[in-house]
């Protein structure tokens, strides 16, 4: 994953964090993030604020990129850290932030958070990431480390491919995986997601989109 997500950061590191552009400007880019903050966020705060105020609380974001939504996160939330397998990305996520005190970017090893500082998180998030994960092992690596992580009650609102949930379309993937590299991730199904939260410590409290490949989970940490 991390010579891949090099290799893509070298050749075009927004494009393939944000594939609906080949060419985005700086304004263009960190509008895109704010869009996303805006749709998946800002809408959600009851779930995710739980009675705090935005400005108090510290946020954990896995796979963070370029910083798209890293900077977006950093001008909502007191307090950012976030993480990327690519120290090409990471380089250009901190670049991105170098006006956000608030904001820390890490290179993590792709499998867990300890590269992070032992600290209690209020919110946790990752989108357009765990759907390139080729290994349902790692995504739940990344659950129990959240898990670890996240204040008692917490939310960790997450997306994950829930395309291929069928027998024919996970023969489908594992035909494109002989010609492909990680960019298509494993694919999850309710039931899955269901016993995931179940054996990482969370309560799987909301879906939306199963079946789809922007498949969300809101799971909150047991108290």
């Amino acid at each position: 994953m991390r010579a891949d997500w090099d290799r893509r950061a070298r050749e075009n590191a927004r494009y393939f964090i944000a594939t609906g552009k080949e060419s985005w400007s700086d304004e263009e880019f960190f509008a895109s993030g704010r869009r996303t903050v805006e749709e998946t966020i800002l809408t959600d705060l009851s779930n995710i604020c739980q009675g705090k105020t935005p400005h108090d609380m510290r946020v954990l974001e896995i796979g963070c990129g370029a910083g798209r939504v890293t900077r977006a996160l950093a001008e909502q939330f007191g307090e950012v850290h976030a993480v990327d397998v690519s120290g090409e990305m990471v380089a250009h996520a901190r670049e991105a932030l170098q006006s956000f005190a608030n904001a820390h970017v890490y290179q993590n090893n792709g499998m867990d958070l300890h590269v992070l500082p032992d600290l209690p998180f209020d919110f946790a998030f990752s989108f357009i990431v765990f759907q390139h994960i080729p290994d349902h092992q790692i995504v739940e690596n990344y659950l129990r480390e959240v898990h670890r992580l996240l204040r008692p009650g917490g939310l960790f609102k997450f997306q994950v491919n829930g395309i291929a949930n069928r027998s024919q379309g996970r023969k489908l993937l594992h035909r494109l995986r002989k010609t492909a590299d990680t960019w298509i991730g494993d694919p999850f199904s309710e039931e899955e997601m269901r016993n995931l939260a179940a054996r990482t410590g969370f309560e799987c409290r909301h879906m939306a989109g199963a079946g789809t490949q922007y498949f969300w989970l809101w799971f909150f940490r047991d108290v």
